[in-house]
């Protein structure tokens, strides 16, 4: 069995065909690591088939994407190569400090769900959607992620697991149950959270676990754990982790976590404009390059 591999799980909606997705993934994931470490490039390019995409999408929509028109603005994106001044303004307007102001007070009153702006509504329905497990579809989920994960963790094989927006809750209650209901041993040597609602309260208080104290709240499965928030994006409202789950770095059941969100700039636009969530546009920030290629080296080496 291969003996690295990097799986990512994506965000809510529906997605593009699996082949078709996961080239754009690969591509931009490639891209940021160029950014990051081009000396890395080569040798990380020349595996494709150590990446893994989990398709829940389709499972959870019943129906794909047609990508055809985001390729140029995905084309764009690889060809900017850093945020605009335009981008910087926009991802720091008055209009996203006030969504965040909005989400920030709903966060603590879900009954006033209805009144957040429609990226954000839409995400916190489709999460709860997954916590009540209409139909177990949340349970279907976790189980496309555990049939990737059991055999590699069981072998012993070297894991990043990228998750993306709601994908990141996807992952950790997985590993959740990977560690405490099924004790797998093994462990993930690196947890990468993208655009994450993990810190919101809202998500905190409806993970696996939270009913539980002390160790089996929690994964105990995760080696490291880095979070990657963008400015702007109003999906991972709480941008660091470190505190939120620094109960977790007491009990010795991860080794650290760390929140890269300071001058973090996701310049994805299409026809709407910026999209400071999109998972294309953190896959090419530099940020998110060095993370994959410092795991690439030292998963090389150990």
């Amino acid at each position: 069995m291969t003996k690295r591999h990097i799986i990512f799980i994506p965000g809510k909606n529906p997605k593009p065909p699996e082949i078709q997705h996961k080239s754009i993934l690969w591509r931009t994931l490639l891209e940021g690591v160029r950014r990051a470490e081009p000396d890395v490039l080569e040798n990380l390019s020349q595996h494709e088939d150590f990446f893994k995409l989990i398709t829940w999408n389709y499972l959870y929509y019943k129906k794909t994407e047609d990508i055809s028109r985001e390729i140029p603005w995905i084309d764009e994106l690889i060809n900017q190569h850093g945020p605009s001044k335009e981008d910087i303004y926009e991802a720091n307007g008055w209009h996203r400090k006030l969504d965040t102001l909005l989400y920030n007070t709903i966060d603590h009153i879900p009954s006033l769900l209805n009144l957040l702006p429609g990226n954000a509504r839409s995400t916190a329905k489709e999460l709860e959607r997954y916590f009540q497990n209409e139909g177990k579809i949340a349970s279907a989920v976790r189980e496309q992620v555990k049939e990737q994960l059991r055999p590699i963790l069981a072998h012993g094989g070297k894991v990043l697991l990228i998750g993306h927006s709601m994908g990141s809750v996807i992952a950790y209650d997985t590993l959740w149950a990977l560690s405490n209901l099924e004790h797998l041993p093994g462990e993930v040597d690196l947890f990468l959270t993208m655009g994450s609602p993990l810190g919101l309260n809202y998500v905190q208080h409806r993970l696996m676990g939270h009913q539980y104290e002390g160790q089996k709240k929690y994964p105990s499965n995760i080696r490291h754990w880095v979070n990657i928030s963008a400015v702007g994006d109003v999906i991972s409202l709480d941008r660091t982790f470190s505190d939120d789950f620094a109960e977790m770095l007491n009990l010795g059941v991860v080794d650290y976590i760390e929140d890269h969100c300071d001058g973090i700039y996701n310049f994805y636009h299409n026809e709407k404009g910026l999209n400071p969530h999109r998972s294309y546009g953190y896959l090419v920030n530099p940020a998110v390059g060095k993370v994959i290629a410092d795991w690439w080296l030292f998963s090389e080496q150990n």
